[in-house]
């Protein structure tokens, strides 16, 4: 999964995609590296992100998202706006990836009834703005994996078919360097759970902390905590470094790499 991000602000990339045009031009260079899936997000949800109206948000994704529905491959987006949900599923997209894991006033009942689209679900407290105030866990994986369990369940219980959902632990959101390496560990018990996972190392910021690197200078962290992640059952690994991760895995599963 190839992340797009339309935003002046994300913590990696903001700026580097904020037009519409440079945006298209990033979304076809991914298609040209491998990607499998196009995730389109038009507001940050770095530590400390503000807020931003519905409007604002579909005014950064909507050019981008009728040009990338044409591409070929699914196209998901990063939103947790309701409102957001459904005008890209009116115009096609495939797949929606929400950080708040459908909380939204009437998110649920829309990809209820919408019948076919993927879902992503994945872990947070609060909202990005004061998230990484909230880790108090006394015990992270057997947290984040009853929260995702009980999400899952209400989900399937408002009419969604279980098959539709990716559940996503949330690397990175709400959760110390420490919290992440623990989850990251014991990802495997997340599996139990019954549906596939999601995950996004790329770039994060206890990525910086292990290796002393930059937010510019942790591809190949990225790359090896993709290539972890899968070891350990991941079946998506949402990444800026597309061409590199790609190539990385298919010379790993050439050696018969072992996996969860």
């Amino acid at each position: 999964m190839g992340i797009v991000n339309v935003t002046p602000d994300s913590f990696s990339d903001g700026g580097h995609h904020a037009d519409a045009s440079s945006a298209i031009d990033f979304c076809e260079r991914l298609l040209g590296e491998g990607v499998d899936i196009l995730d389109l997000g038009g507001e940050s949800t770095r530590p400390g992100a503000p807020r931003l109206e519905a409007d604002e948000e579909w005014k950064r994704l909507e050019p981008v998202l009728r040009a990338a529905l044409n591409f070929g491959v699914p196209v998901s987006v990063d939103t947790c706006k309701t409102e957001v949900m459904r005008r890209a599923l009116d115009l096609g997209v495939d797949i929606i990836n929400d950080v708040q894991a459908l909380r939204d006033e009437g998110a649920d009942a829309l990809l209820a009834s919408h019948g076919s689209a993927g879902i992503c679900l994945m872990h947070m407290r609060g909202q990005p703005a004061g998230m990484q105030r909230l880790t108090d866990y006394e015990d992270v994986v057997t947290e984040v994996a009853s929260f995702l369990a009980d999400r899952l369940r209400h989900m399937v219980g408002v009419g969604v078919a279980a098959e539709r959902i990716t559940l996503d632990p949330g690397y990175g959101f709400a959760k110390t360097v420490e919290q992440n390496l623990e989850l990251q560990r014991r990802q495997r018990e997340l599996l139990a759970l019954g549906r596939p996972l999601l995950v996004g190392w790329s770039r994060k910021s206890t990525l910086g902390a292990v290796t002393g690197k930059a937010v510019d200078e942790r591809m190949s962290a990225s790359v090896g905590a993709a290539l972890a992640s899968v070891a350990l059952g991941a079946r998506v690994v949402r990444v800026h470094d597309v061409g590199a991760t790609v190539d990385a895995l298919k010379v790993w599963q050439a050696f018969g790499a072992p996996q969860a």
